[in-house]
């Protein structure tokens, strides 16, 4: 062993020839190294922060138990490489899954016939014994006209599919209409879609043409009144209620100054209040950007302590919720637990003029405020009420924010109003962090940034050095 060292020291990699070999071997090591590493389909390494480029976890969570057998087949989808390694994705995560591939459709008229399409057409479909979707091209993107943006939603849209063709029936959320103090379909628009993606079926009713509320309600969104709700309708939902009903409660009633008997009765039946006024932040950790009217809390609900993260809510111009005592929550049949609220520095403004933002006699005494909470009412041994409520109908809507994004998109708004829906239709399979579709930007301190590019420049120079250094050890000993 000793004789072998020494011969590869002294005269292997002197000899031009031998160190030509020495470079095809590790060449060749090489390429099986990459024929094994394909052959045996391992996943790709994904080292962004979320994972834009391997499934998410929301996506793992729902195949996780896939009970049927899904194929998912490509058509034509030879100029779409990346759709290609994507859904092979599902393919590595869940041995439910079977990716088929057809790449000439011209020698297929019965795919041609079945879908309407020509043989340039790309389509995927994603099928069980009993059901499929196709997805076009078209349903891979979207367009965000407010960053200008085109967003990739290749695994959202075959997720969806997947979800879709397995569920054996679909929630049905309805939104409380008619009394709307703002236009819903607008400012829920985000939401909205995103619940239909998640195979929801989302109506509006209006129980003063109806009549009632339907009976295959699985949820009911109440959002901000303009005015009281008249006997019937309060009549309608306090039956919902003892029926068992859900609700998600949205709404800024707290900075309208308007008289609610009706809905404040409904309120009732869960041993809620909703005090008037603006509550505002003075821990500057819990505001947003210095506007302590947006405040920012944690969100700590028992229905997303499977998330492993530290969710976090932004409401704006949020109001405060207060509870009966315990004596009367009891003769009610209800328990409540606090989802979110304020540091104990906030206080509640109820004089909209002042314009100071600190805080004035006026207002209130610092103190914590409960801004999100559920309310569970016992019905009897085997059916309970829920009330999930939230003091800012803005948080959850399309409306401009502070800093001139959305609102739903700030923090997790957009999770926990999911998800909160989701406990609510009894969908424990998709209360999850969603991923964003966008691009991530190179965001790095200054300092990172001249570390990383000094690596990049410096590391190749060692390396180019080292080359010219043993090729003049070489010369020299020849």
């Amino acid at each position: 062993m000793k004789k072998f060292l020494e011969i590869i020291k002294n005269k292997w990699l002197i000899r031009g020839t031998t160190t030509v070999a020495l470079i095809a071997i590790i060449i060749a090591i090489y390429i099986l190294l990459n024929w094994g590493v394909e052959k045996i389909n391992l996943e790709d390494l994904d080292c962004t922060e979320k994972k834009l480029y391997s499934l998410s976890d929301e996506t793992r969570t729902k195949i996780k138990n896939l009970d049927k057998d899904i194929t998912i087949e490509l058509l034509n989808m030879n100029d779409y490489n990346y759709v290609i390694e994507y859904a092979k994705k599902y393919e590595k995560a869940s041995n439910k899954v079977k990716v088929e591939e057809v790449g000439d459709l011209s020698i297929r008229a019965d795919l041609m016939s079945k879908y309407n399409i020509k043989d340039s057409d790309s389509l995927i479909v994603v099928k069980t014994d009993e059901k499929e979707k196709t997805i076009g091209i078209s349903d891979l993107y979207t367009y965000d006209y407010s960053s200008g943006k085109q967003i990739d939603t290749t695994e959202e849209a075959i997720t969806n599919a997947i979800v879709e063709i397995t569920i054996q029936q679909k929630p049905k959320i309805y939104i409380l209409s008619g009394k709307n103090y703002y236009p819903t379909e607008q400012m829920f628009s985000t939401i909205t879609t995103q619940l239909e993606e998640d195979s929801n079926e989302v109506d509006s009713v209006d129980i003063l043409t109806e009549g009632k509320i339907p009976e295959d309600c699985n949820c009911l969104i109440i959002s901000t009144l303009s005015q009281d709700l008249t006997e019937i309708e309060r009549d309608r939902i306090i039956d919902y209620i003892k029926t068992g009903g859900k609700i998600l409660l949205l709404t800024s009633q707290n900075i309208l100054e308007t008289s609610m008997p009706n809905f404040n009765e409904v309120l009732a039946q869960y041993g809620v209040k909703l005090g008037y006024g603006v509550v505002f932040e003075q821990d500057s950790s819990s505001m947003l950007q210095g506007a302590p009217d947006y405040v920012i809390t944690e969100v700590n609900a028992s229905y997303m302590k499977d998330i492993d993260m530290t969710i976090k809510a932004c409401f704006p111009d949020g109001g405060s919720i207060e509870f009966e005592d315990d004596d009367k929550l009891n003769e009610l049949g209800v328990e409540h637990e606090t989802i979110a609220k304020t540091s104990d520095k906030a206080f509640l403004r109820t004089n909209f003029n002042s314009k100071s933002y600190k805080r004035t006699e006026q207002d209130s005494e610092e103190k914590s405020f409960v801004m999100g909470a559920l309310a569970t009412k016992k019905i009897s041994d085997n059916v309970k009420s829920e009330l999930i409520v939230f003091t800012s109908e803005i948080f959850a809507s399309n409306a401009q924010s502070a800093i001139g994004i959305q609102s739903v998109a700030l923090y997790n708004n957009k999770d926990v109003i999911l998800n909160s829906i989701s406990h609510l239709t009894e969908r424990t399979d998709t209360i999850t962090i969603r991923k964003s579709g966008e691009e991530e930007a190179y965001t790095v301190s200054e300092k990172q940034d001249a570390i990383i590019k000094t690596i990049i420049t410096v590391i190749p120079v060692i390396i180019i050095g080292m080359g010219f250094v043993i090729m003049e050890v070489r010369r020299r000993k020849k």
